[in-house]
């Protein structure tokens, strides 16, 4: 099966617990996870060293916002997104297009500036892509771009598409409808391909149980129970 297992919310005051996601899915046999680094924060030297040490140990770097919070909401739709999905960190909801494409420019730039390897990939915190039109992304620096209904590579248009795992749930709503759409996707990962989004605080929270289960049933390395 085409896995691919990501990190989100890469920042300087989660890289505790991103080290230990870290520790924990080598140990169940997977592959370095592509991080997802948000740029704008108080990185110090310290750190930096850490994201280029990671990265050096083969775990891809992709861009991932630039603040991962909003300050102002963007519309009506904006804030209901932000209450059913993705509380205050879809910071392209509240952009136009030209804005989300300077806000893409930026967090590029950013890896060059700090003397990491260029990122490839870009997720918008929460997959929300927000109001930018497709054919506009040849206008910004990444190669490809991650939302929700998958990967798309910018240069021939192609979509990726694979079914989603996520377990950020922080209450129970959030928890129902995780399971519900997380079952879903187990069924169709066989032919889609799969998708596992990681958290920080995901071990924490309430699907805890269903991330190691799942961690531990589609590991690459692992054997397969008969």
């Amino acid at each position: 099966m085409n896995i691919m297992l990501s990190i989100h919310d890469v920042m300087p005051r989660h890289l505790t617990a991103v080290s230990q996601l870290i520790e924990k899915t080598r140990a169940l046999g997977w592959p370095p996870a592509t991080l997802l680094v948000v740029p704008h924060a108080d990185w110090s030297a310290e750190q930096i060293d850490q994201l280029k040490s990671w990265s050096a140990q083969g775990h891809p770097l992709a861009g991932h916002g630039w603040t991962h919070h909003v300050e102002q909401f963007g519309g009506w739709w904006h804030r209901l997104h932000s209450a059913l999905i993705s509380r205050d960190v879809a910071e392209h909801l509240a952009l136009d297009a030209n804005g989300i494409l300077a806000l893409m420019r930026r967090c590029h730039g950013w890896f060059a500036d700090q003397g990491l390897p260029a990122p490839t990939l870009y997720v918008p915190p929460a997959w929300a892509l927000g109001n930018l039109p497709t054919r506009r992304l040849t206008e910004q620096p990444f190669e490809a771009v991650e939302t929700l209904r998958g990967i798309l590579t910018i240069k021939t248009g192609r979509r990726d598409y694979r079914a989603l795992l996520g377990y950020e749930a922080d209450n129970a709503l959030r928890a129902l409808a995780l399971r519900t759409s997380n079952a879903a996707n187990r069924r169709w990962a066989a032919s889609q391909g799969l998708r596992i989004g990681l958290h920080p605080p995901d071990a924490d929270l309430l699907l805890a149980a269903d991330l190691w289960n799942d961690l531990t049933r589609f590991s690459p390395r692992l054997p397969k129970a008969d």
